[in-house]
């Protein structure tokens, strides 16, 4: 996906502590749309997170304490448990059909295959299919 893909199609991207950890692991510096924001109570979950990892469940939390437009995630049960909640959720492939609509993406195909193959995405083919209907592709 191309870089500042995600800033095109948000203002900001508001994330709790948990998660800015989790992102500063693996990147030396983060954006400056990527904010930062505490959850209230951090060692409280809410009910249908206790399972979950602890930036999955502090993401849920700080979605619904802010009441976040959107969760962005890709673990299944996190967006199980949102959901549940009434929080509305997408992943990496909504951000595409997303970006793809707005103009902003050319090929919908194309990135799910560089994701796939670099970035070790795995969708099923199902999934694709409904995905590149959607856009036409």
């Amino acid at each position: 996906m191309r870089n500042g893909l995600l800033r095109e199609i948000f203002a900001s991207v508001i994330v709790p502590q948990a998660v800015w950890d989790e992102l500063l692991a693996f990147h030396s510096h983060l954006p400056d749309f990527v904010l930062r924001r505490p959850v209230l109570e951090p060692n409280q979950r809410l009910a249908g997170t206790e399972l979950l990892g602890r930036g999955e469940a502090e993401a849920i939390k700080l979605a619904q304490e802010i009441d976040a437009d959107l969760l962005l995630t890709d673990d299944r049960k996190a967006r199980a448990a949102a959901t549940d909640l009434g929080i509305k959720c997408s992943g990496v492939l909504g951000l595409i059909v997303r970006a793809k609509q707005l103009g902003r993406l050319s090929s919908v195909r194309d990135t799910i295959e560089v994701l796939e193959k670099r970035g070790g995405l795995y969708l099923s083919d199902v999934v694709k299919t409904k995905a590149l209907r959607i856009v036409g592709e």
